[in-house]
């Protein structure tokens, strides 16, 4: 699917959220689904790494260089760094992940498939963040915000996620300021096939 974001933006649906029942731990992750010895977070790291980190036994990383959008930030060495699922777990259940088998979400929380569904951002940032929506966070660096709601749009979108009331005003009085650009998504596949690429390789999909 491509469309302007607005467009985008606007066939998404819209309904109350419900938290019942959510539990993190319906989302297993860091998993190694090419068995290469790199779980989900290593494989980020080493896709979105700005100077190559080293990798050595069982993907080991030290050294290399990061870039934090969220913040506008560089950091060198993986410690200072967490992986932060776009659309928050806890968001996820609430807008359909609830329904879901525990295979997609699986899928969801390793998703390698769409470099826009996990972020190595400064932990302070995504702890910050937290399993908030746009409605009541949105990146420090005022200039990620169209990008961070672009993002948001599209991961939804590949998801099949809904929006809450509050999360539809904020994201559309945020996009009413952003170039109304192309987004392009792939649904997430289902049944999900192995989803992940080469490190370094994930594709760009907008």
């Amino acid at each position: 699917m491509t469309a302007p974001l607005r467009e985008a933006l606007a066939v998404l649906p819209v309904q109350a959220e419900d938290r019942t029942g959510y539990d993190r731990d319906a989302f297993r992750h860091w998993i190694d689904a090419d068995r290469d010895g790199c779980t989900t977070r290593p494989e980020v790291l080493l896709a979105e790494a700005v100077d190559p980190p080293t990798r050595t036994g069982r993907c080991t990383l030290t050294g290399g260089r990061w870039y934090s959008w969220y913040d506008d930030t560089y950091l060198t060495g993986p410690r200072g760094l967490d992986i932060d699922h776009l659309i928050p777990l806890a968001k996820a259940w609430d807008s359909g992940a609830s329904t879901w088998s525990a295979q997609r979400r699986q899928a969801f929380a390793n998703d390698l498939g769409d470099e826009r569904s996990l972020v190595a951002v400064t932990a302070r940032a995504n702890r910050s963040k937290a399993d908030q929506d746009p409605a009541t966070w949105m990146p420090p660096t005022t200039a990620a915000h169209c990008r961070y709601v672009t993002e948001w749009i599209a991961v939804k979108t590949r998801w099949q996620l809904t929006l809450d009331t509050a999360e539809h005003r904020a994201l559309t009085e945020t996009v009413a300021d952003c170039p109304n650009g192309p987004v392009t998504v792939e649904p997430a596949p289902y049944p999900p096939r192995l989803l992940v690429q080469d490190s370094g390789s994930r594709p760009n999909s907008y």
